[in-house]
């Protein structure tokens, strides 16, 4: 039979946990007829489930003292574990608070939730994430104890948690982490600012077409022009919805983000805002921080450890963004002096535009595609990308300052 999990993420001011439980052994514990109609479970049943799971989760400090229990979110989601099949479980996601002027890194958590009747069935408890060690992402759970009937002496004991070590330094530098690897894995993202730099060396001609290269200054003044007014514009709403000022459902969001790629590449094959580059990734950075802010406030911080979560967060993001641009830009300022430029600017541009397509298909009828997964694998070989495109740049450079040298009879 599939067991019970209990995935616990530690913060400053409490503890949430999230329960999974299967609905078979939920049913014969709770006493009421779980497993049909499981998708209206939470209609029919929700005030009887919280009573159910606040009666039977009931953390303690050390010393005694209980702490408060609010459940919220109840959900009905498929699962599967080792050699069970596939079944359905609840979903509870859980809040405790320890009494004033006490720790929530140090508890006594008892737990009996189905075991309390069904003496076979046990509960897994990890530790998911713990700011102040620096786990916010998205690492392997670490188990910390099982929670079961001890048929000796007929009781089921509790499980004492205690998690020592860290602080806010540590917690600090585990969101510098998270934003680096938030940006590293982040396709969409870094395809967004990359195709609005491919214009960004060359000059506007009369047709208003794309012209020459427009030399390293005006090249350098117009990557940082970009790079800056995207900062500005994620770091705005990666602050308000962080905060929980601003937010909007991630699937239109995440649609959004996937138009400003297929914007950004329709104006690197022709000028659609010459000029006001600065502005377009200002406007759409102000969308991909809404898309950075909902990874904060998954957290459940109180203000000081929010703050600096965000400030290291976004430091983090710049961090991996710059590293990416300073590994790019190089050869693109080179191949922008070539013939072989136009070429490679349209073929970047189409790539990324069939890129954005996909994406906005998949997002909007939530239905992965061929495309989707191509890209996905593409991004995994990222350094060879990277080593191809500074190849063509070097030959081609090498080529044209060659062809040049060759004296003419």
């Amino acid at each position: 039979m599939p067991n019970s999990v209990v995935l616990l993420d530690l913060h400053p001011g409490g503890v949430a946990a999230e329960v999974q439980l299967p609905l078979g052994q939920l049913e014969i514990a709770f006493g009421h007829a779980v497993s049909q109609h499981p998708e209206t479970l939470v209609q029919r049943l929700g005030p009887e489930l919280r009573a159910y799971l606040r009666q039977h989760v009931r953390p303690e400090t050390p010393d005694g003292q209980p702490w408060a229990v609010a459940v919220r979110e109840l959900r009905i989601q498929n699962a599967e574990q080792t050699a069970t099949g596939p079944y359905q479980e609840l979903t509870a996601q859980l809040w405790l608070t320890p009494p004033a002027g006490a720790t929530a890194r140090a508890f006594t958590f008892k737990y009996d939730v189905i075991v309390h009747q069904l003496v076979t069935h046990v509960a897994l408890v990890s530790v998911r994430r713990d700011w102040e060690v620096g786990r916010v992402g998205a690492e392997q759970p670490i188990d910390i104890g099982v929670i079961r009937l001890d048929v000796v002496n007929n009781v089921i004991p509790p499980l004492f948690i205690s998690q020592e070590g860290g602080g806010w330094w540590a917690g600090f530098r585990g969101m510098v982490a998270l934003g680096v690897r938030h940006i590293a894995e982040g396709t969409d993202h870094l395809l967004f600012l990359l195709v609005l730099l491919l214009p960004a060396p060359l000059l506007l001609t009369k047709a208003r077409r794309w012209g020459r290269f427009g030399g390293v200054r005006y090249s350098l003044g117009r990557l940082v022009k970009v790079v800056s007014a995207f900062t500005l514009g994620h770091s705005i709403t990666l602050l308000a919805g962080a905060l929980g000022w601003l937010r909007l459902p991630s699937q239109p969001v995440e649609t959004l983000i996937a138009v400003s790629i297929l914007v950004s590449a329709m104006h690197a094959v022709r000028p659609l805002f010459p000029g006001r580059e600065g502005w377009v990734a200002a406007g759409f950075g102000l969308v991909h921080g809404l898309a950075f802010a909902s990874t904060l406030a998954e957290l459940n911080l109180p203000p000081a450890p929010m703050a600096l979560s965000i400030l290291g967060f976004n430091i983090g993001i710049e961090l991996m963004q710059l590293f990416v641009i300073a590994l790019t830009v190089p050869w693109l300022l080179l191949l922008s002096q070539t013939p072989s430029y136009p070429a490679v600017r349209m073929a970047g541009a189409v790539a990324a535009a069939m890129a954005a397509l996909a994406w906005v298909v998949e997002r909007l009828t939530s239905q992965p595609n061929p495309l989707t997964a191509l890209v996905a694998r593409l991004a995994q070989h990222a350094p060879w990308l990277l080593a191809a495109l500074a190849v063509v740049a070097v030959l081609s450079f090498w080529r044209q300052r060659t062809a040049g040298a060759q004296p003419s009879f």
